[in-house]
């Protein structure tokens, strides 16, 4: 084999890995259920139920509605992600901002069999990140383009024990896809992408939840979400390629605990904890055990705060403050960027009628600078490395419809 083909196989090496962890939104996950939980900063989103999107945070939620409920929406994630102080094989080269616009939206629907049995199904998405380096950057091997979707099929039921507990739970059917190119307009393969890959699995997962009521203005949900390992196949455009591989893809499993609590008339306060598995997230492989890469990652929380104004008939107003931990400890990546994150978020409700609503969300979500240092054995005597400050900053905005019948 000569030094190209070892060379073009080692990048797409790299790659496969870099591609997968962003199909995951690994260390930048990013909530985007409904634009109602987006201005609380979803804290209590899981007992809230004002409406059909609680379901996504907690199943047992369902039990608390008592009329079919419709709640239909998009979320836009608009990323202002940036590279500086870089140094590309020890020399240094431009800034870059890689940032991209994604688009998350959301479908959910409860139906009441009686007053004990409720139902449900829904269609969201968990993550949705775009990271583009512009076309020619010279380290374009770590950055290049990355475009993921992931879609979540939720089929859910929920059972109301007496007047303090409702139990609930429900199957998850996710897809996630992703395209990923590296190494753009290579010319020694004659202008074409060193690695061009569009990548795609399915797996099921699943969750239980509980609420516990004290009395209508007081409630407690505890929720679990087991995620599974995607196995996805991957289509490469380049010599060497796994075609007769599935990539696995461990994802993270959730356990949140929310709180609501009504002190009078205009006023609620709400908040969440929420604990995320990244450790799982410890190495990618593929089934035929031709490649490994380590991750080791740590598991992170999420700190959520708010509070709901019942300005009168017409106008609901909210408010909300979360902290989110880090998932990546020494491992890092230019294109995965990843820190302690702050979310700030405002929204609001207005009322149509007795029966249906317009909501609206709003976050800015700020990161920190992180020291990023990578580099990767191709080939004797080729090992390309890059260090750089990265800094991950977002807006979220959310619209939404919610109706009753």
């Amino acid at each position: 084999m000569n030094k190209k083909q070892i060379f073009t196989r080692s990048v797409i090496t790299v790659a496969i890995a870099l591609a997968s962890s962003q199909t995951m939104a690994a260390g930048f996950q990013l909530n985007a259920q409904s634009a109602t939980g987006l201005g609380r900063a979803f804290s209590g989103d899981g007992v809230i139920a004002d409406n059909a999107s609680t379901m996504a945070k907690n199943a047992a939620s369902m039990a608390l509605f008592d009329a079919p409920a419709l709640s239909l929406g998009v979320i836009a994630i608009d990323t202002d992600v940036n590279v500086k102080n870089t140094l590309y094989n020890n020399k240094p080269i431009n800034d870059a901002s890689i940032g991209g616009t994604s688009y998350a939206p959301n479908i959910y629907y409860i139906q009441p069999i009686n007053d004990k049995f409720s139902v449900g199904a829904s269609l969201y998405s968990n993550f949705g990140t775009k990271t583009e380096f512009k076309e020619g950057y010279k380290a374009d091997l770590f950055g290049g383009l990355t475009d993921v979707k992931s879609v979540n099929l939720g089929l859910s039921a929920a059972y109301r024990i007496n007047q303090h507990f409702s139990v609930g739970g429900g199957l998850d059917i996710i897809h996630g896809s992703g395209k990923l190119q590296r190494g753009r307009n290579n010319p020694l393969l004659g202008g074409k992408n060193t690695v061009d890959i569009d990548a795609d699995g399915i797996a099921l997962g699943y969750n239980l939840g509980a609420i516990y009521e004290y009395n209508q203005n007081n409630r407690f949900g505890l929720s679990y979400r087991y995620s599974p390992t995607i196995k996805a196949k991957g289509d490469i455009h380049a010599p060497g390629n796994y075609s007769n591989e599935k990539l696995k893809i461990p994802l993270p499993s959730i356990l949140e605990f929310s709180g609501f609590n009504k002190l009078n008339d205009k006023f609620a306060v709400h908040y969440s904890i929420q604990w995320i598995e990244w450790s799982a997230f410890d190495q990618l492989s593929t089934t035929g055990g031709n490649f490994t890469k380590d991750y080791q990652w740590q598991n992170s929380w999420h700190y959520s705060v708010g509070g709901t104004y019942y300005l009168n008939n017409d106008w609901t107003l909210r408010a909300g403050y979360m902290h989110d931990t880090s998932a990546q400890g020494n491992i890092t990546s230019i294109s995965v960027p990843d820190s302690d994150r702050n979310w700030l978020s405002g929204g609001f409700s207005y009322h149509l009628d007795s029966k249906s609503t317009i909501d609206f969300g709003l976050t800015y979500l700020i990161g920190k600078d992180v020291d990023v240092s990578e580099s990767q054995y191709l080939a004797p005597g080729i090992k390309p490395s890059v260090s750089a400050t990265t800094r991950a900053n977002a807006w979220l905005y959310g619209l939404q419809y919610s109706r009753s019948f």
